[in-house]
């Protein structure tokens, strides 16, 4: 059968389900996509759960691949690194990278995820409805139940294959779960950190009140505030605080005294640019923070698991969105290897990503630590400095482990985690050996950091660790 008469049902029309339906429309597939909610370019469906995005090298290299790196780029804020915030109001930034044209971009989820359906849709061949949820899939017989949110009915779609970018909650996995047809596993581990979002309205004049240029962070140990620019004046804040434990924490802010004092304590300088926080806290849900893995994604030439239904991840190191659209370039890679044999495409696609996802997934969890309490300790601002150093001195040398996950696109994510992780241990096992310190010759620091790392990469190596 030739793909211009293959039926593909696509889940969910989020960031991945959009942009797989827009690359597959390119590519000549009859596309069908069901979205439980409503459209979102007509209605405002963000509730107070949009968590800004942080778009970078991996996502850019997306859309590159479908043309749209333009139309993008206009809605991208440029953030060249962490703007940290101590108790005093003092603040310090700190470089995503030593080198100048390494940065990441706040971006809008509702605004980018209007710009690919509607891109999408300009394809003959791809339709979107908009408020079916899906509530079940048969993936022996490759056809999804269907409830239409407007008219109650319920309705049972057919195609050649589906593949499910339904998110955390997707039906496709609850019904490979639920099914029990085969061996496949599920793990969903929540962090004991909620998150809570909030805002920094602009000037009246419509400027921004702070510095625009960075992520801002106010990491207290335990718990943190962050905040995303917005290309209307506004920030994005958001709140990261444990559920049930600590002097302040989602179950005791119960009164907007309460939540004035302990932000007035921990947050004072964000309290002042923050007159609206009590109507913000008390209007938007609390939510929670959780990882999902599974396998297998896939369910022979029928069915596939993609983007956040197949692997989850906190918000952490600003890569759900990256990595959910670099799912799509390489599921689009396996395609021009095996058009035509669904099978096969969907073993090779889960066989070299699968290592990936469950890496950034990993490294999410390390930088949610290293983001509330690491950022501010001695120890890790002189690993930053050197590495900063290291960066600007030898930039085709040596790239931090952020850089290594954020910036270097043309390799995965778990060989990004192995060599960073490497650095970063020989790095602070240095400085705390004094080995190495910040005022050292930079040429010697190279030497014995790469020294160093390959030794932890060759023991781990023989350890098994990788």
């Amino acid at each position: 059968m030739s793909k211009k008469q293959q039926n593909i049902l696509i889940i969910g029309a989020g960031l991945s389900g959009s942009l797989l339906a827009l690359r597959l429309g390119q590519r000549g597939y009859n596309v069908t996509v069901y979205e439980m909610r409503s459209d979102l370019r007509k209605t405002d469906i963000s509730a107070g759960r949009s968590i800004n995005l942080a778009f970078s090298d991996r996502g850019i290299k997306a859309m590159k691949l479908v043309g749209m790196e333009d139309k993008v780029k206009a809605l991208c804020i440029p953030m060249n690194g962490r703007m940290l915030h101590d108790k005093e109001g003092n603040t310090y930034l700190s470089n995503y990278s030593g080198r100048d044209h390494e940065y990441i971009n706040s971006i809008s989820r509702g605004e980018l995820n209007g710009l690919l359906l509607t891109e999408a849709e300009k394809h003959d061949n791809v339709t979107i409805h908009f408020n079916k949820k899906c509530k079940s899939v048969d993936f022996e017989n490759t056809t999804a139940l269907f409830k239409d949110y407007n008219t109650k009915d319920e309705f049972v779609e057919d195609a050649d294959c589906i593949i499910a970018t339904d998110g955390a909650g997707s039906a496709l996995r609850k019904s490979y779960y639920l099914g029990k047809k085969f061996l496949f596993s599920f793990s969903q581990d929540y962090l004991t950190h909620g998150y809570k979002e909030l805002s920094i309205l602009p000037t009246e004049s419509g400027g921004y009140k702070t510095y625009i240029n960075a992520l801002h962070i106010w990491p207290r140990g335990d718990f943190m505030l962050i905040a995303l620019p917005n290309l209307d004046g506004s920030f994005t804040v958001t709140l990261f605080l444990h559920h049930n434990e600590g002097e302040y924490h989602f179950g005791n802010l119960t009164t907007p005294e309460i939540v004035t004092e302990f932000f007035q304590k921990e947050f004072p300088d964000a309290l002042e640019l923050m007159p609206n926080l009590v109507d913000d806290f008390f209007e938007n849900p609390t939510a929670a923070l959780g990882t999902v893995k599974c396998s297998p994604w896939h369910y022979k030439g029928n069915t596939l698991l993609m983007g956040d239904s197949a692997h989850a991840i906190v918000p952490f190191y600003g890569q759900g969105m990256n990595a959910s659209f670099e799912d799509v370039v390489e599921f689009d890679k396996v395609l021009d290897e095996h058009e035509g044999n669904w099978e096969t495409i969907f073993t090779e696609y889960e066989k070299t990503r699968k290592k990936d996802t469950d890496a950034i997934a990993d490294l999410a969890i390390d930088n949610f630590h290293e983001m509330k309490d690491h950022v501010g300790q001695e120890i890790f601002q002189e690993k930053r400095k050197i590495e900063m150093a290291l960066e600007r001195e030898f930039p085709n040398e040596y790239s931090s482990k952020y850089s290594l996950v954020t910036f270097n696109e043309h390799i995965g994510y778990r060989e990004a985690m192995l060599r960073g992780r490497a650095q970063d241990k020989a790095i602070l096992n240095m400085l705390a050996d004094r080995d190495i310190s910040t005022s050292d010759d930079i040429k010697i620091i190279l030497d014995k950091v790469k020294t160093e790392t390959e030794a932890i990469l060759e023991d781990d190596k023989i350890a098994g660790l990788h």
